[in-house]
């Protein structure tokens, strides 16, 4: 399993999110209905089978809004459930789990779906050695979060920003001039742990990109036999990463061409979210 989420980005997120909910009155219904020394049980539990991730995240919301609210973890991150299986136990001010409630659900059924969908293509390309990653097609200000969920399903992360790798893409090498000089820029102008990428979207792009000493080359929406022919035409001489079209029904045909990545911005920008409820006991 990755290692568990900062402190730092958890609190950050946990913060945000509670302060676009609670506003500046807080949480009326409750404060309204609930009094203030009522003491609740509750659980988080799953009704859709799936793996989970963003434990962290329910939790520091619940004692965020009731610090003395006790959290009882059933489930870790990474965890395959079933219907009916507990995530979460809770006991505490009434009124701090509700205003807690639905904070920790979104949280928690956003990321858990996200490593439920990263866990299916990882399941299907199974007895292959492409890796699963994700991409930057996050959802703006969650992106740690959301890389975090893909490793809880068994995925691998690309690139967190703008920042950590090169990645020249088409229109980069339509406005620099050309993959050769695109290439050339790019190792003159980064350090020596940099990894430079080039998407290219003809197999005829290839030698070139290979040539000028791209250390990963995208293909980008090829097809099968061009995969196959990309990955001998290669040679082992760079990472060849495959992407466009990856669902659980194409992403093992893809894996066993031979690609040793296969990138997917499906499972983090349209996972459907795992439905996961609170109830009290």
């Amino acid at each position: 399993m990755p290692p568990p989420l900062s402190h730092l980005i958890i609190h950050d997120a946990v913060t945000r999110a509670l302060r676009e909910d609670l506003g500046d009155a807080g949480d009326i219904t409750t404060h309204a209905t609930i009094p203030a020394d009522t003491i609740a049980k509750a659980v988080i539990a799953a009704r859709k089978p799936g793996v989970i991730a963003g434990v962290d995240l329910g939790c520091a919301t619940l004692l965020t809004t009731g610090p003395s609210t006790k959290v009882s973890v059933k489930q870790a991150d990474g965890a395959h459930v079933k219907p009916g299986d507990i995530i979460l136990s809770i006991e505490g001010p009434a009124r701090a789990i509700l205003s807690a409630e639905r904070v920790a659900l979104n949280f928690m059924g956003h990321l858990s779906g996200i490593a439920t969908a990263t866990a299916a293509l990882v399941d299907a390309a199974q007895g292959t050695a492409a890796k699963v990653v994700c991409t930057r097609k996050t959802t703006p200000g969650l992106r740690a979060l959301e890389k975090h969920a893909v490793r809880c399903g068994g995925g691998y992360n690309h690139r967190f920003g703008l920042y950590d790798a090169v990645m020249i893409k088409d229109n980069h090498i339509a406005a620099s001039g050309g993959i050769a000089k695109a290439l050339e820029k790019a190792r003159k102008a980064v350090g020596h742990t940099v990894k430079i990428e080039i998407e290219i979207d003809r197999l005829d792009q290839l030698e070139e990109a290979l040539t000028g000493g791209a250390d990963i080359v995208l293909l980008d929406n090829m097809s099968i036999d061009d995969l196959t022919r990309a990955v001998k035409l290669n040679k082992g001489r760079a990472v060849l990463e495959a992407s466009g079209n990856v669902t659980v029904e194409t992403v093992r045909a893809i894996a066993q061409t031979g690609v040793d990545i296969i990138s997917s911005g499906w499972i983090t920008h349209s996972a459907p979210t795992l439905d996961l409820g609170m109830d009290f006991t």
